[in-house]
């Protein structure tokens, strides 16, 4: 369980420094955009009331302590299914890049009552609307590792046994 706890606690703090410097340094709120290397990154204020791009977006207080009560229970789970199918390394570190995200995003919620969302990447004359934070891709490659790294199959069993 050692590796889940570092690569959580690695997710956590890159994206709460990540939002501290967005935020405080760069006062991105105020500015609202920064090209970064355009189209492909730039910085660009979003703040998600929602889940996933604004999904489910609701204004209401109550929606809050809902989804930081959801973010919270998942995250419980996996710490219950990793330690009861004693995950391999590359498991673990799946979930702890999941639940480090979840972790990040529900410190936003909290205390800003939003998530802060600013990553805006674009390509190929498509020009992307939705922004995302570290948080999201550390829940976003820890829930595909945990599809590639656990289970029953052999990829599964063969995940528990190298770690």
């Amino acid at each position: 369980m050692r590796a889940l706890t570092l690569a959580a606690l690695a997710s956590f703090a890159a994206d709460q420094a990540s939002k501290l410097y967005i935020i405080h340094v760069l006062n991105l709120r105020t500015v609202g955009s920064v090209e970064v290397i355009d189209p492909l990154l730039n910085f660009r204020w979003a703040e998600n009331r929602g889940v996933n791009f604004g999904l489910m977006y609701n204004d209401a207080e109550f929606m809050r302590w809902v989804l930081i009560g959801l973010a919270v229970v998942i995250s419980a789970w996996i710490l219950h299914w990793a330690r009861r199918d004693q995950f391999g390394l590359w498991g673990q570190i799946s979930a702890g890049l999941l639940v480090g995200g979840a972790a990040g995003n529900v410190v936003d919620r909290i205390a800003y009552g939003y998530v802060a969302d600013f990553l805006n990447m674009s390509c190929c004359g498509i020009e992307n609307p939705y922004a995302f934070n570290v948080a999201d891709i550390g829940i976003f490659a820890g829930a595909i590792g945990l599809v590639l790294f656990t289970g029953s199959g052999k990829s599964g069993k063969a995940a528990r046994k190298d770690g």
